[in-house]
């Protein structure tokens, strides 16, 4: 499969906490205690571990949600730090909560901000980075979600951007998280494995996210999973003047009613997965202690 890759100087705006790519010039962020990263080594036991982010065809494409609204995404913006792989053994369980116990260790991206609806309807996952790395299987990705310093979604996390069409009714919306996330994967699930690097070759890794599971899908039954715990966007929609919508966390905390509120946040940490793998949110479950 042929993937496009995303310029440096096109992606990224920021420069401590995120998602989209670093540019020339930028300052990127570091952690108290990085990682160490494993770099080309000179004896040929290396290879190439790209690195992709995926919105999926419902944010490229457009998608129904539970409750009939058609959506188009204009622009999601996904702020990224410290984008790390890992070779676990025993695999990284994202069950147990637990951290990864890895024999190696490779820092993908420090920080960068993506608009994971670049591109026509037919896009492919953006590709991001490109390391040289051991070689071995790679089963196991962690990244964190942190509002960004600069950019179209400085100070925030997550900015939604977009229409929503029912009936005679348009709306647009803007919608933005500063919530910080911390995800913790294991291996990617899907049509294909990923992350295996074997010598002077290439593997892929991905970071993929389900923004289904905040609306639901109204091409699946009224009470499929994806359905039954979703918001969809009646809730959001009522909230519009004049035909828009343009909140954040805060005030979705106080013009949601309470039940709506407590399923966005319980939301939120079910954004990021490996494919369909799933990963362990530890941020947001740090907070609310």
């Amino acid at each position: 499969m042929k993937f496009k890759l995303v310029t440096l100087a096109s992606l990224v705006f920021l420069s401590s906490s995120s998602l989209l790519q670093g540019c020339a010039g930028e300052t990127q962020t570091t952690t108290d205690t990085p990682p160490s990263t494993a770099n080309a080594t000179t004896n040929g036991d290396s290879g190439t571990l790209t690195f992709h982010v995926n919105g999926e065809d419902f944010v490229r494409q457009g998608f129904t949600t539970k409750d009939g609204w058609n959506v188009t995404f204009d622009n999601l913006y996904v702020h990224l730090t410290d984008v790390t792989a890992y070779q676990t053994d025993p695999p990284y369980d994202a069950y147990s909560g637990s951290k990864p116990d890895a024999k190696e260790t490779v820092l993908l991206v420090e920080s960068l901000s993506v608009d994971l609806a670049e591109g026509d309807e037919s896009a492919e996952p953006l590709l991001v980075s490109e390391v040289q790395a051991p070689v071995g299987q790679y089963n196991a990705l962690s990244w964190t979600m942190k509002p960004a310093e600069e950019g179209p979604a400085q100070g925030y996390a997550l900015v939604i951007i977009g229409q929503a069409e029912k009936d005679d009714k348009a709306i647009d919306f803007t919608i933005k998280f500063d919530e910080t996330l911390a995800f913790t994967c294991g291996e990617f699930v899907g049509d294909e494995r990923k992350g295996i690097l074997e010598a002077q070759g290439t593997a892929d890794l991905e970071a993929t996210f389900h923004f289904d599971h905040l609306f639901g899908d109204g091409s699946a039954p009224p009470d499929d999973e994806i359905n039954t715990g979703a918001l969809g966007f009646d809730p959001l929609a009522v909230l519009a003047e004049n035909n828009r919508v343009e909140v954040d966390l805060t005030t979705l905390s106080e013009q949601l009613s309470p039940e709506d509120y407590e399923i966005l946040k319980t939301l939120l940490p079910g954004l990021g997965h490996v494919g369909e793998g799933h990963c362990h949110e530890s941020m947001m479950a740090h907070q609310e202690e």
